[in-house]
């Protein structure tokens, strides 16, 4: 008797999770069975020593996260949802996640539909989360400029390929940097997917209610109700001032003008003040670099979504922007990023051009060093007229 009332109950939580929405969605092939099982309830209480708080790994606005090991050791995050959470949020993350496989994006185990709140089942990211490395004092691990351009890329490369190369295209529509968490190599893995949308590729936006995180939300979107993906980039574009400054998007902390990271990061870039803003603890050789990320940073935050670039572009900026780096770095040349905006993609072809300008340069200058150590001495007039065609050669 007792053994059919148990089942009568998770029979009912089972309809009552969206179970049969969900089997519609299996049955449909929507979603890749192959890739999520169904974990019973009895298996994931035991893995999380059932429930307990000091397994949490984290809250948010739809549930909370468990740390739980399976019987065969493995390592898993279970989120709870909130018992008043929209049901459609659960099965979405669910079936958009199933849809995905990119190396910087959260694996999706599977799901459990047997209690009163739904669960999801993860993969364990160890690492936390991006917000807490840059806002949180981390003395173990200071975040290098170097590993900071890194996690840009590849997150810029996880949206490109949800909103390019996925079955269909994926607006994440809540990037911010509490949803990049970080692996044991301190990669990045976009996750938090309750909010997203899967659009037919036809579609150029989405009317929906308002929803996203202050601080990230494209400006555009709250004026219009309209989420196209220049709404992701615009999100992103925030993390990456994040990045550059080790500020928080919203800080009632800082002058007014300031208190919007994202409006006071543009007043700077307009006034040629980046570095008043820019994290001090970066090392001058890298100032080109940051430069250029700025720059890009700059364009995604652009108001109007249509002048703000894809996440195909944003993707390749920065990609050459780190393989220009390496290059340079190989060839022990510390100036490698001169002034470059990777607007187009023939980047290597201007590289090899600024590296010749910059090497007819410096031997011109170094002869001129020469000449003076020997005795000869220019007039002050010629001398100025030499260091200002200098100047003006280095700054092309």
């Amino acid at each position: 008797m007792l053994k059919k009332l148990v089942q009568r109950r998770r029979e009912r939580f089972f309809k009552q999770n969206g179970g049969l929405l969900l089997e519609q969605r299996l049955s449909s092939g929507e979603v890749n069975v192959d890739k999520v099982k169904l974990f019973s309830l009895r298996d994931l209480k035991k893995a999380t020593d059932r429930f307990n708080v000091n397994r949490v790994l984290g809250k948010g606005g739809q549930g909370t996260v468990y740390k739980g090991m399976l019987v065969d050791g493995k390592i898993i995050a279970v989120k709870k949802f909130k018992v008043e959470g929209n049901i459609e949020e659960f099965i979405n993350e669910f079936v958009i996640l199933s849809q995905i496989n990119h190396r910087n994006v959260v694996k999706l185990l599977g799901c459990c539909l047997e209690t009163e709140i739904p669960l999801l089942v993860y993969e364990f990211i160890p690492n936390g989360n991006l917000f807490e490395y840059l806002h949180e004092q981390n003395e173990e691990l200071p975040m290098t400029w170097d590993m900071r351009l890194r996690i840009a890329t590849e997150v810029a490369g996880a949206l490109f390929y949800l909103h390019s190369a996925a079955s269909q295209p994926i607006y994440h529509r809540d990037i911010k940097s509490t949803n990049i968490l970080l692996d044991e190599k301190y990669k990045a893995k976009v996750a938090d997917f309750g909010t997203s949308r899967m659009v037919s590729i036809e579609a150029t936006h989405l009317t929906t209610v308002v929803q996203g995180t202050f601080g990230y939300l494209d400006p555009e979107y709250f004026r219009t109700s309209q989420f196209t993906e220049k709404s992701d980039v615009y999100s992103f574009g925030v993390v990456l001032v994040e990045l550059l400054t080790s500020q928080k998007p919203i800080s009632l902390l800082r002058p007014l003008e300031a208190k919007n990271l994202a409006s006071y990061f543009l007043i700077c870039m307009e006034e040629n003040r980046l570095f008043d803003i820019i994290d001090e603890r970066f090392k001058e050789v890298e100032r080109k670099q940051i430069t250029a990320v700025a720059n890009i940073a700059s364009r995604c935050l652009e108001l109007n979504g249509k002048k703000r670039p894809t996440m195909k572009e944003v993707t390749l900026e920065l990609e050459g922007i780190r393989k220009a780096e390496r290059m340079f770095s190989a060839q022990g040349n510390q100036e490698g990023l001169e002034l470059v905006r990777y607007e187009d993609h023939q980047s290597w072809a201007m590289y090899s051009a600024i590296s010749n300008a910059r090497s007819t340069l410096e031997t011109k200058l170094s002869t001129l060093e020469a000449q003076v150590k020997e005795g000869w001495e220019p007039s002050l007039k010629q001398n100025n007229a030499d260091e200002q065609v200098l100047r003006r050669e280095c700054m092309l």
